[in-house]
């Protein structure tokens, strides 16, 4: 099963999203789990070398990638074809490259924030990837929302995107998600974590791969 997550609006906490999911099924659910880093920036790699710097042992390994060496990749993990792979997309939409990652995702999962201009960028990316994969299920992430915050377009946004895709509970914006690693996430971010992850596990994993 090949998990997309991604938005091309920068800042929309896809990596943090990508950590949290690949945490949860490695060490509460027990599942095998590949993370391809395809951001850009590849801080989820950083935070990997990192862990292994401080010699903690990993449940799941995380790879860098390019969109041009992407096909290739995919070609040398064929042995992994039991684990759930993640992969944290770049942040934009003009790269041909990302067609081939499109075509062979199984689901997406999309963090947003209800802001005008975040909610332009996810609607046009939700589109885009319907028109790749129209049998490719959405998931959307409203995220880092902020505490006694009042969104007037709320109600709209969560219009619009149920047309799309389903849509989960609301992640706080906290400062403990800096604290996530690739071998932990914080205690006190699984209560936050677990109403958004469940419901992504039971809907769209389990029995799933």
């Amino acid at each position: 099963m090949i998990i997309l997550i991604g938005n091309q609006k920068g800042g929309a906490g896809k990596s943090t999203i990508t950590l949290s999911l690949a945490n949860y099924l490695t060490l509460e659910k027990k599942c095998p789990v590949l993370v391809i880093d395809l951001d850009y920036q590849q801080s989820l790699m950083q935070k990997y070398d990192k862990a292994k710097l401080l010699e903690n042992e990993e449940p799941y390994e995380v790879l860098p990638a390019t969109l041009e060496g992407f096909g290739s990749l995919m070609n040398s993990i064929a042995d992994t074809k039991n684990a759930i792979i993640l992969i944290d997309l770049p942040g934009k939409l003009d790269d041909d490259g990302l067609l081939d990652v499109f075509v062979l995702g199984n689901l997406l999962i999309c963090p947003f924030a209800y802001d005008e201009f975040t909610f332009v960028s996810t609607v046009h990316f939700a589109l885009v990837l319907k028109k790749v994969s129209p049998k490719m299920p959405l998931v959307f992430v409203p995220n880092r929302i902020k505490a006694n915050a009042k969104f007037e377009i709320m109600e709209e946004v969560n219009t619009q995107l149920l047309r799309l895709g389903t849509l989960t509970p609301m992640l706080p914006d906290r400062i403990d998600f800096q604290r996530l690693t690739t071998f932990q996430t914080p205690t006190l971010l699984t209560p936050v974590l677990s109403p958004v992850l469940n419901q992504i596990y039971a809907e769209h994993i389990h029995g799933k791969y």
